[in-house]
Order: structure tokens, then C-alpha cells, then sequence
């Protein structure tokens, strides 16, 4: 099932501003935390020295300025999750798609290497793997998604037949071209698939309910494509 959204559902399901969510996201681990510090710390020392180097007066702009680079650390990951929104945002026509889980496999992507020296003195270059789960997601018109996102714990209850949910974002009025989606929704075992949390999870669910409720909206689309 595809149901085309109006564009103010869509903008209510897909934020502008981050929520909690994609917050925690881009906040990342310590690492990152303290990079961001250490960005904070550096800005303010520069403005600093560039003020009392050559003796600039800029008053509200220095402030402002100063405030700006103390506070890095912390809106800069608002400020990463908001552009992520604005890019799914960008696109004019989005619908709510309801489907099966077709299959799932697990796979494992590099995301890093290490150097490191064993304890013969050696040069060992460690490599940093990620479990990740795959989906393919299909109705009955033969329409079909694959998905990618990291592996929890919580995905061991996902089977083959399940009913998963989504938003696609497409140019096209009919939907014909689906060139984005979102993270995923199994009602069945309430549980959500994700890389990046895209979506709203109240307003999605309110729209789950009521498009599951109204008969009207079950009725089938022809079977777009998913832009490559």
C-alpha cells in the first residue's frame, strides 16, 4: 500500500529542527564530544587573542561571537541533524508506504582502522567491523525497498511476512520515482529499524492508525520505482 501524504503531514512526520533523537545521534560518543570542546575552546582563545592583538572594538559582535564559539559543543549537533532534515525535506511529494518484510540477511561493513603494535614489535593494522542488518521490503504489486542499518540486539525478532511501514520521498505527483525513504516501522513487535531516526514517531503512528482504519486507503497504487 501507498498513500500519497499532504505536505503538511510530511513536514510534521520529517522535522526541521532536530528532535531528542537525532540530537543523541549526532551527539555521538566521547570522542566526539570532547573534538567539539577542544573546537569551543580554540574559537574562544583566537577571538580572544585577535581582540586584544590589535585592539578591536566591536562590542555585541565580539559577544555574539564569543558565545557563539563557547557553545559549539552543544548546538552544533542540532545543527547536523536540521541539515539532514532539510536535504529528505527538499523533496515535493512523499507517501506513507505499508508492506512486507521479503527477506533479511546480516552483513558486516568496515567503518575503520586502527594501527597498533603487537607485543613482537610489529606494525598490526586492526580493522573495525559493524554488523549491519539488510532488509527488502515489498507489497503485492511487486514494488520492493532494501534497507540497511546497524544490527541490535532488538532485530532478532524480526521475521519474514512481518508488516513494515515507511515514508518515500519522491519529485514525482504520482510517486512513480521513489528517490528517498526512512527508517522503518514493524508494528507487529512495535520496533523501528534505523540508522538516523528521520521521523516523528507520534505523528507517524497517528497516521498508521488512521490510514489502517479507513478503508478507502487500502486500496493499491501501481508499483513505482526506487531511483538508483
Amino acid at each position: 500500500m501507498l498513500v500519497p501524504l499532504t505536505r503538511q503531514k510530511f513536514e510534521q512526520i520529517v522535522p526541521l529542527i532536530a528532535t531528542s533523537g537525532q540530537y543523541k545521534y549526532y551527539w555521538g560518543k566521547s570522542a566526539n564530544f570532547l573534538q567539539r570542546l577542544l573546537i569551543s575552546v580554540v574559537a574562544v582563545v583566537v577571538i580572544l587573542l585577535v581582540k586584544a592583538l590589535f585592539g578591536l572594538e566591536f562590542g555585541a559582535i565580539v559577544f555574539v561571537l564569543g558565545v557563539f564559539s563557547a557553545f559549539f559543543w552543544l548546538w552544533y549537533p542540532v545543527f547536523q541533524a536540521s541539515m539532514r532534515n532539510a536535504k529528505c525535506r527538499r523533496y515535493k511529494y512523499s507517501g506513507f508506504f505499508r508492506g512486507r518484510v521479503l527477506d533479511w540477511w546480516i552483513t558486516e561493513e568496515l567503518v575503520g582502522k586502527q594501527e597498533t603494535v603487537n607485543s613482537k614489535g610489529d606494525l598490526v593494522i586492526v580493522e573495525n567491523r559493524e554488523k549491519r542488518i539488510n532488509l527488502e521490503l515489498g507489497d503485492e504489486t511487486g514494488f520492493s525497498i532494501e534497507f540497511e542499518a546497524p544490527l541490535r540486539t532488538a532485530h532478532k525478532v524480526i521475521a519474514r511476512g512481518q508488516i513494515a511501514e515507511m515514508i518515500v520521498m519522491s519529485n514525482r505527483p504520482d510517486l512513480s520515482r521513489i528517490e528517498e525513504f526512512s527508517d522503518i516501522y514493524i508494528p507487529g513487535r512495535n520496533l523501528w529499524v534505523s540508522d538516523y531516526p528521520y521521523l516523528r514517531q507520534d505523528f507517524f503512528n497517528e497516521v498508521s492508525r488512521r490510514l489502517s482504519n479507513d478503508p478507502q486507503n487500502r486500496q493499491r497504487r501501481r508499483r513505482p520505482r526506487v531511483e538508483d
